[in-house]
Order: C-alpha cells, then structure tokens, then sequence
C-alpha cells in the first residue's frame, strides 16, 4: 500500500517502552490524545479501527499495522462498526528522524539525516545506518509471528521479560525495515550494501572505479547510481567520507601525528587531508582533535 515512510538513524536502534493490548465493542472509539511523547505502533487483530492523525482520518483493517507520531494529534475518527481488538507498541528513539512521502524522499534525506543525527546523538565518529518503517502496513505471517511473542512473555519474571521485550520488539522492527522496501529498492540496496562493504573493508588501499568494476562486475555508471540511490552519494564520494569518518576515530582515540593519520585512512598527502577535512567540518584535524578530544 502506499504511505508514509518513517525515517531512521542507529545507533540507538528505537526501543521499546511498553506494551499492551485494547477491545473496542460496537460504537467504541479509540481514545483523543495529544502529543504524548512516544511512538504508538497499533497492529490490529480483529475487525477495523477508524482512527485520525493531525486531520487526516484512515481506518486500519485487520492484520495491518499503523504508527502515530509522538508529537501528534490522536483521536478515534468514528465509532467501531465492528468488535476490534488492538495490540499497541509504544517505541522511542534518540537523535533524528523523520516522515518521508516516499523512499525515494528517505534516500535524497539521508545524508542530511545523518549528518543531523550525529550531531544530536553526539556520534561523531560512529557508524550509523538507515532504517526504514512504513506508517501505515500490512503486516506479513511472519511479523505477526513475532509479535505473538510478546503475549507469551506476560508469564515471564519482570526483569526477564523487559529484556525479552527489547530483544522481540527489535526483531519486528526488523522485519518491518526489510519488508518496507520494493523489489527494485532492494537491488539497489544490495548492491550498494556490497560496495560499501567493499570500501568500508579496503578504504585504505587505492580504490578506484575501475577497481570497483572489477569487483562488482558492473559498470561504473550503475554502480554510482546505485550508490546515489541508496547512499546519496557516489562511490568515490562515500570512499572519501568513510576515510574522513575514520581520521575522526583516530584523532579522538590515538596520539598519533596528523601525517601519520592522513596516511593510515588511506590519504598520500597531508596537505590533501587537512584540506578535505577542514572543508568538511569547518576546523582542521588539529582544530578537531583539540574540541572533541578528552583533556587530560
């Protein structure tokens, strides 16, 4: 079905916060709140639920699953014409995300995304990754199967099953992610997954598009496309973000000469390095590892 796509960044993965479950009889409504702070993911199991989200009024049917932002209006749309039972997930996260028309708006955001998300978070060298949740979907088999562990959990000692909880919630969130994309979405996905394999693994070495050729067997155009599609950038671009992104880790976490640095990311020059990296980031190496760096 066609709907909004919820944008996220890991690390944090969303966590949970708490569970439960609802039964509206015949002329029931959903209950009316406002901003209440938290991701509210409703996977209805029985019969249909009207519900309304800022002004715009849907039903979820059966087997489809809906998700109501926390800084949102909330409020039954209409009475239940039908018995609708509800299981209700409230989530949260930390740093940035945000609602996309489509994925194509998700993947033109990302980089922005994670440039803001790291920011808030405070990762400034860590890796981060996309994940990608339908507002509004229909749920698979196995989905569903996943989140009927969560009332087989209810018998299980508090402290164990809070852990349990985290642990199933993480795994629905996961099939959510993977089902979310087209089949097309997928290929490009995979094949942008493997190229920045390729370079996250080799990024010091000399990497070039005919390398990448070699590698991939594809041709360099498509592998850029598919790179743009996924990363919002090209490989040659993403190869000189990950170096800079590990200089980071390396001037935080060494002592190491900024030479020495340059050349361990995979940089010939320093004079190239120090340039790159202070137009990226608004202040030099020395200037970065001064600001972030622990005083000792």
């Amino acid at each position: 079905m066609d709907t909004a796509i919820l944008h996220f960044i890991s690390p944090p993965i969303p966590y949970f916060v708490d569970f439960g479950y609802a039964h509206y009889g015949v002329g029931d409504s959903h209950i009316e709140r406002n901003e209440i702070r938290v991701f509210d993911l409703i996977v209805v199991r029985k019969g249909v639920l009207p519900i309304g989200e800022n002004g715009q009024d849907r039903e979820i049917h059966e087997g489809e699953a809906f998700i109501l932002l926390p800084n949102g209006h909330h409020y039954g749309s209409a009475p239940c014409k039908t018995d609708t039972e509800i299981v209700w997930i409230h989530f949260q996260t930390f740093g940035s995300w945000q609602v996309c028309l489509d994925m194509d708006e998700c993947m033109g955001n990302q980089m922005a995304l994670i440039e803001e998300h790291k920011k808030l978070a405070y990762l400034n060298h860590a890796d981060v990754s996309s994940i990608f949740i339908p507002k509004h979907m229909k749920l698979s088999a196995k989905a569903i199967e996943v989140l009927e562990t969560f009332f087989q959990q209810a018998h299980e000692p508090q402290s164990l099953r809070n852990w349990k909880r985290q642990a199933t919630f993480q795994s629905f969130l996961q099939h959510l992610n993977r089902e979310s994309s087209s089949s097309a979405n997928n290929t490009a996905i995979e094949l942008a997954d493997r190229i920045e394999l390729f370079i996250r693994q080799n990024y010091a070495s000399d990497i070039t598009n005919s390398v990448l050729q070699q590698k991939m067997n594809y041709h360099p155009n498509y592998l850029a496309k598919m790179m743009l599609k996924v990363y919002g950038m090209t490989p040659m671009n993403y190869l000189q973000y990950y170096r800079l992104e590990q200089s980071k880790r390396l001037l935080l976490q060494t002592p190491w000469p900024i030479a020495r640095i340059a050349e361990e990311v995979g940089f010939h020059h320093v004079s190239h390095y120090s340039t790159f990296f202070s137009k990226k980031e608004g202040l030099s190496p020395s200037g970065f590892r001064s600001k972030f760096a622990k005083k000792h």
